[in-house]
């Protein structure tokens, strides 16, 4: 089976028509309210002050929505490990195993750190409306799907902590919030290189440990796409570092990861929560 094809693949109808479903009760904030699925995440969505306007304390709106990713990864995970998917030989499953473990403390800390503003889990659907099938141990494609869908959860975890971190500063959950987001890098990094080795291309430099451009890496499906747009970026506060070092596009922006605000965050997580 060609891997990085058969992965390309997903951009289905099905899955094209629950994306634009979803952008369309984005550009509707309001309708937000009455999405059941989406009532766990209306708070962190923008950087300004506005974005906390229904919520007691500045910090609520960031640990809401790093609560409910921790949720989707780590019900992901358990699900990931109990599926049968996962191969008996090799390493994944120690990976996975231990990124499960890690997932489920975050979102422990999260819910005591939140007390009585702590939200309960969404029900999440992995194969967003039929569009995967990550858990089907008979599914030949299902080993590869359950790493694509790792990529691009922890990468969105990443990005989705560094976006948030600014509104937590002056409080006492800044400090945690930057472990927890340096710990979702290492599983990023460690999920990359997983797939590398699994598609058969450890050195292609689009499967390393670090996100090239906006590249989303081989075999990664269509559909992930928004989670890597942005990392393009070669300006840093105002300095263009392709000219200030000599270095090309792709070197320097390996080296800056980009933020995502709230709202882009919660758009991708939609993707996987049960409406």
């Amino acid at each position: 089976m060609n891997i990085i094809k058969f992965l390309d693949e997903f951009t289905s109808e099905n899955l094209t028509k629950k994306m634009s479903s979803r952008r369309e009760v984005f550009g509707t904030m309001g309708s937000l309210s009455k999405k059941a699925a989406l009532a766990a995440v209306p708070f962190g969505l923008a950087g300004s002050g506005k974005a906390y306007a229904q919520t007691s304390k500045a910090h609520e709106g960031p640990l809401q929505l790093a609560l409910t990713l921790e949720y989707l990864e780590a019900e992901f995970y358990i699900k990931a490990l109990q599926s049968g998917v996962l191969p008996s030989a090799g390493k994944a499953e120690a990976i996975y195993s231990q990124i499960s473990k890690h997932e489920t403390a975050h979102v422990e800390f999260l819910k005591a750190a939140l007390g009585d503003a702590s939200i309960e889990s969404p029900e999440f659907d992995f194969t967003a409306g039929g569009a995967f099938d990550p858990f089907n141990a008979n599914f030949d494609g299902a080993y590869a799907q359950l790493l694509a869908l790792a990529q691009a959860f922890e990468d969105t975890g990443v990005r989705a902590y560094k976006g948030q971190a600014g509104n937590l500063i002056g409080t006492p959950f800044l400090k945690p919030a930057l472990q927890i987001h340096s710990v979702e890098a290492r599983h990023a990094s460690e999920i990359r290189r997983l797939r590398a080795s699994f598609i058969g291309d450890p050195l292609n430099e689009d499967a390393l440990g670090w996100i090239t451009l906006n590249n989303r890496g081989p075999g990664m499906p269509a559909a992930t796409q928004p989670v890597y747009d942005g990392e393009e970026n070669v300006v840093q506060a105002g300095v263009n570092l392709v000219d200030a070092t000599n270095f090309g596009a792709v070197a320097v922006s390996q080296s800056y990861d980009e933020p995502i605000s709230g709202e882009t965050a919660v758009a991708i997580a939609s993707l996987f929560i049960v409406s």
